[in-house]
């Protein structure tokens, strides 16, 4: 398999400047072969790197909203020994079942969500042994940790042995990426969605379910550590200071304007209630020169050509079809879909692809921007710059918040 890429991707020398990347088959639920094993390969590559130099745990996180990809890249994942999964944007009722079949060998069905479907009418069906071969090794199953919002979420995985995670983390409002939505829309005078102290997960309630559990959002000091503890908690997933890292991947510039606007206080996160095409609220940091930038995401030419979130529909001729909301107007609307729902939508596909260097170039010159997700709370990277005021490392996180 990683012949076939090689051979298919690979450049000596490296891209030329101003050269497009070659596009790739988009994600659907009868995949092309080739596909599968990129997306195969993609998660063994991210956990096989992550695991070089120590003996310490690995985790994926993956997107319930992006279930197209979810079986093969839990495969590759887990042939390269990824010790947790984590799951969130959405209700990850069915990873623990296909993360069991995986380990035994059997074939996974993995029901997909299909707008204007029956639930379960359609799968993605994939066959491990099939798509790898006679070298697939005996799978371990990893740990599943389902990331939730709310105790009602957590406790209604937990009543079923066939849907229950092995632990939870529990996101508060303040965390970075895609959000839970507010139980209360309200959005402020700069199109900003607000959160109120009924969207705050009740601790007590996820403490009872007597299962593991680490908190999320604003959590990432010493302090909040210490105070999740307390509060029964097996300790703090972190993002943001993680993010800033020098190790995090992001592009430098990227990474210097937002401790520049940490250290003069003039950095916002806003919560975007529209950017995500998936319809969740997304956290977007404002940076000049960005997708952040209204002007600069409006005069983006749209293009659907990643198609990660993309969702699946059912077309009048009773086959699937597949839209985003963030793809020209016209054509989302040829599928069914509303006008409407396309205001405000940002690529985020691509977006998050440039934060991190791999920003698309077109045939006619133009380059896809950046958007850049962080946790709205930056308390934690402020401490870290009075340490570490030229920035920091991963390892120096970890050592900061465990043994401060």
């Amino acid at each position: 398999m990683a012949e076939r890429a090689i051979s298919r991707f690979f450049r000596e020398g490296g891209r030329p400047e101003g050269t497009p990347y070659s596009p790739i088959s988009h994600l659907t639920i009868t995949p092309h072969r080739a596909t599968v094993e990129l997306v195969v390969l993609g998660g063994f590559v991210e956990v096989w790197l992550a695991k070089e130099g120590h003996d310490g745990l690995v985790g994926i996180n993956c997107l319930e909203k992006i279930q197209l990809s979810t079986p093969a890249t839990l495969l590759g994942a887990m042939i390269a020994g990824v010790d947790v999964v984590l799951m969130g944007a959405g209700v990850p009722r069915e990873i623990p079942r296909t993360l069991n079949d995986l380990a035994a060998g059997r074939i996974v069905h993995l029901p997909i969500d299909v707008d204007g479907a029956d639930a379960d009418r359609f799968t993605l069906d994939l066959d491990a042994s099939d798509v790898v071969g006679p070298s697939l090794p005996t799978l371990t199953r990893p740990v599943f940790l389902a990331i939730v919002s709310a105790h009602v979420l957590a406790a209604f995985l937990a009543r079923d042995e066939d849907i229950r995670p092995d632990g939870f983390v529990v996101e508060g409002p303040p965390a970075g990426g895609h959000n839970a939505p507010p139980r209360k829309s309200v959005i402020d005078e700069k199109g900003e969605l607000l959160f109120g102290p009924r969207d705050e997960p009740d601790l007590a309630k996820i403490a009872a379910l007597d299962m593991p559990f680490w908190l999320a959002g604003a959590a990432g000091t010493p302090t909040a550590l210490r105070e999740a503890r307390a509060a029964g908690a097996h300790g703090v997933q972190v993002g943001t200071v993680f993010a800033l890292s020098t190790d995090s991947g992001l592009v430098d510039d990227i990474r210097n304007a937002l401790l520049d606007g940490i250290r003069d206080d003039s950095l916002h996160v806003r919560t975007d209630p529209l950017a995500s095409p998936t319809g969740f609220p997304f956290k977007v940091a404002e940076i000049e020169g960005t997708i952040s930038d209204r002007a600069i995401m409006v005069g983006r030419p749209r293009l659907c050509d990643l198609g990660f979130l993309r969702t699946p529909y059912l077309r009048p001729d009773d086959v699937v079809g597949y839209r985003c909301a963030a793809e020209p107007e016209h054509m989302y609307e040829r599928k069914d879909g509303t006008a409407e729902d396309t205001i405000g939508r940002a690529c985020v596909c691509n977006g998050l692809t440039a934060s991190v260097g791999l920003g698309q170039t077109r045939k006619d010159g133009y380059r896809e921007l950046p958007i850049v997700t962080l946790g709205s709370d930056t308390n934690a990277a402020r401490q870290l710059l009075e340490i570490y005021p030229d920035g920091w490392t991963a390892t120096q996180v970890v050592e900061w918040l465990v043994t401060t």
